[in-house]
């Protein structure tokens, strides 16, 4: 019997966004189980993921977003997904293939932390319980729809009935976000929180 290691075949394809800028490159292993981790540039993705920082790298990434089974990467306008796609792919299965670390541990507990943190200084009275109820609807009913398109949306703040979000990931500068947001995601949050009078966003 041979002690070495076999290496589990790694398949992945790829699955166009919203976003023209944006693309999924979804593989048969989960990546970062039940978070999502997004990071906007270098800098930040040298704090915390090493498959970010790597994908970084190309001169043509502008945004990597890591979520279960996918990677979403954003890419400089001036490119085309024809002339780069097939090398992003290459690298993305290696990297994987080989287990290296994906995103550090403590990532997700250090996110929540600052949240909680800014909420616990922003929001007193009533608008406590308002806000936990607006970050529970999107945390379980908006963002798991999201994130089929590889993109991500955060809640920001509420003020005097106004609702900021966060699109991340390929959300992120998407032409048809907008439409999302309003036909959906406002409707859908006006009917269950009667103080929400309107949902606007900033990009991640």
């Amino acid at each position: 019997m041979s002690d070495q290691v076999v290496k589990t075949p790694i398949l992945i394809y790829t699955e166009e966004t919203p976003n023209p800028e944006s693309l999924k490159f979804v593989v048969n292993k989960m990546l970062y189980p039940g978070g999502t981790a997004d990071f906007r540039t270098v800098e930040d993705a040298q704090k915390w993921s090493p498959m970010a920082t790597e994908i970084f790298g190309f001169p043509y990434v502008s945004g990597v977003y890591i979520c279960n089974n996918f990677v979403s990467v954003t890419k400089d306008p001036l490119y085309t997904w024809k002339d780069i796609q097939h090398e992003l792919k290459g690298f993305i299965k290696n990297y994987v293939m080989d287990g290296l670390p994906v995103v550090d541990p403590g990532y997700k507990e250090e996110q929540d932390r600052l949240e909680a943190e800014k909420h616990a200084r922003e929001y007193t009275g009533d608008d406590v319980a308002i806000v936990q109820k607006i970050k529970d609807l999107i945390e379980n009913v908006v963002k798991p729809a999201v994130a089929n398109d590889g993109g991500n949306i955060e809640f920001h703040s509420f003020n005097k009935g106004v609702v900021t979000v966060i699109l991340q990931g390929s959300c992120s500068g998407c032409p048809s976000s907008t439409i999302t947001l309003k036909a959906g995601i406002e409707a859908m949050l006006k009917r269950m929180v009667p103080e929400v009078t309107e949902v606007i966003s900033e990009i991640g």
